[in-house]
């Protein structure tokens, strides 16, 4: 036995989804702490066991055993520690797909710090915002020369918050060079005891998650959270115990802790890291194959862009298994891909606020489209408007039953916004927003969100974020955003505008909002498509119908 799974799940062997389902059972240690009771276990029972497999496009290439970094994040613990980081404390973390980022939550976890990653795509904008309600002290980030100004310009508004600032290899004015400062900090960092140990309701883990009736929420995790990816990677991803499992996502995103790290060590498996500049499906198959990737987990869109390629000319020998979630899979990508792989692509669904949720398990035949089904840990019901358990075939939201506590797995709520909390947990259910229906077999199957995030190439985008940049144009007097369907991205951001009288449509303005987007808030988030019109459609009370607009775009596309 080399993998620890064993330690924390009794009985590891099911026969079927049922047996699964109903006989799964997570043992959850007292003051459980990932980076003690996982990494440094397998640092002295199997120091030489690879956990992280590293490479970039420049030809770089690093492989870290668990002994390795085990004395790395103690270099780290002992760093942020010399800097003033303790118990509690906020650490923003963006840094790509960049192998500190490993090295860092490590260190983080270990000081009982929280760690709270980001895309690398955000602007002074966003920053501002993330500093001031998260209360960051301390941010350690990628040398993108773009991306450290806009961390110094949002700096320049919370000098009494944000502390010390960070930076990969590299030597900037007001930032200290991570790399510099880890090789001199010395190694070897106690368990820290007392008041200064982490509890297992402690948080150590943040994502800021978009939202469609305000900026974005902090969704937090406690210590446990590692625990209930267990499910995730042994048995959603199925990942092998001593293999390789790629999941496609940088480490600024909530993905990453579902792929990138927690279940799949639990689980015995490496995990495979590439550091790209742009997404390229050529360079990612011919990594994949490189390596001899086992197990890989995509968003739709990435599946998208691989069929695309001649998949001919690669070696799928090693890889044994294939899942996707974020966006609900097209028939025609899954027969492709299952024809030049020979593997059925496996669907999952789950959000920021929880672990895999629904998924296709191993014993379980895929349904191309379908999520498939509930994950033991959770009690998941779906649920009417008017508050019934839906019936067979009818829509309701994905709920999931807290009546009796907290599930494993599940945030604690958002952070600073008991408001917020009390708005998806309550009457005993935890509300997803998120809209699906049961077919008789017991499989699940998505609709849509219940509210208007836009699901784009594998991205969260809420409206108001969009619509708030728009809106300080001075062309805008009224906007909407919505997501239009889109063949190979899923869904493109579109913004429904209506133009003050000083200006008038045209495709230069069109380019010019495009581009004031871009600053204003992270590019991912600009809208691909721009239609202006005389008004916007209303409810009586004057709210904005984007669920117009929605299928206004829909009968469009169908037509």
């Amino acid at each position: 036995m080399t993998s620890l799974i064993s330690n924390f799940v009794p009985k590891t062997e099911f026969e079927s989804y049922d047996d699964f389902y109903q006989n799964f059972k997570i043992h959850i240690p007292e003051n459980f702490n990932f980076a003690y009771d996982v990494v440094d276990i397998y640092a002295k029972k199997q120091p030489n066991k690879k956990a992280l497999v590293w490479c970039n496009d420049n030809g770089e290439e690093k492989i870290f055993t668990f002994a390795d970094l085990k004395y790395y994040s103690e270099k780290a613990a002992n760093l942020f520690s010399k800097y003033g980081i303790k118990k509690g404390d906020v650490v923003k973390l963006i840094l790509k797909g960049r192998y500190e980022f490993w090295i860092s939550i490590l260190g983080l976890h270990r000081i009982g710090a929280i760690a709270l990653p980001g895309s690398h795509m955000l602007t002074t904008r966003d920053l501002r915002y993330r500093i001031e309600k998260a209360k960051v002290k301390m941010i350690v980030s990628a040398s993108d020369e773009g991306l450290l100004d806009y961390i110094d310009e949002a700096h320049e508004d919370f000098k009494d918050i944000l502390k010390t600032k960070f930076v990969i290899d590299h030597d900037r004015p007001g930032w200290i060079n991570f790399t510099e400062e880890l090789a001199k900090s010395p190694d070897g960092f106690v368990r820290p005891e007392g008041d200064e140990m982490t509890q297992n309701e402690d948080i150590s883990l943040m994502y800021f998650s978009s939202g469609t009736t305000g900026f974005p929420k902090m969704v937090q995790h406690d210590f446990t959270y590692p625990l209930a990816h267990i499910v995730t990677a042994g048995y959603w991803q199925n990942v092998m115990d001593n293999g390789l499992h790629l999941t496609v996502a940088d480490s600024g995103w909530a993905k990453c802790a579902w792929g990138k790290i927690y279940g799949q060590w639990i689980c015995g498996s490496a995990v495979f890291a590439y550091d790209y500049e742009r997404f390229d499906a050529k360079n990612m198959l011919e990594k994949a194959s490189h390596y001899k990737v086992n197990s890989f987990c995509a968003p739709p869109t990435v599946y998208r862009f691989l069929i695309k390629e001649d998949m001919s000319q690669y070696n799928f020998s090693n890889l044994n298994y294939s899942v996707v979630a974020g966006e609900p899979l097209n028939p025609e990508v899954y027969e492709r891909f299952l024809e030049y792989t020979g593997l059925k692509l496996m669907e999952g669904y789950g959000q920021t606020e929880t672990v895999v949720a629904i998924a296709t398990y191993p014993w379980m035949k895929p349904k191309p489209g379908s999520m498939g089904k509930p994950s033991p840990i959770y009690k998941i019901e779906l649920m009417r408007s008017d508050g019934k358990i839906a019936d067979v075939g009818e829509e309701g939201e994905i709920v999931i039953d807290i009546s009796k506590g907290k599930p494993l797995g599940l945030f604690t709520g958002y952070r600073g916004d008991p408001e917020r909390t009390k708005k998806v947990w309550h009457d005993g259910y935890y509300h997803t927003g998120d809209l699906a229906w049961k077919d008789e077999d017991g499989y699940f199957w998505f609709v849509g969100r219940g509210d208007d995030i836009i699901k784009s190439s594998g991205y969260k985008i809420g409206p108001f974020e969009v619509e708030s940049a728009l809106m300080q144009h001075p062309a805008v007097l009224e906007c909407a955003i919505t997501g239009a369907p889109h063949p190979v991205r899923g869904q493109v951001v579109k913004a429904t505008i209506v133009l003050t009288k000083e200006y008038k449509a045209s495709e230069k303005l069109k380019k010019e909002l495009q581009d004031h987007v871009k600053k204003i808030t992270a590019p991912y988030k600009y809208p691909r498509i721009i239609e202006f019109v005389p008004e916007l459609p209303k409810t009586i009370s004057g709210k904005i119908r984007r669920v117009e607009i929605r299928e206004h775009d829909s009968k469009g596309e169908e037509n």
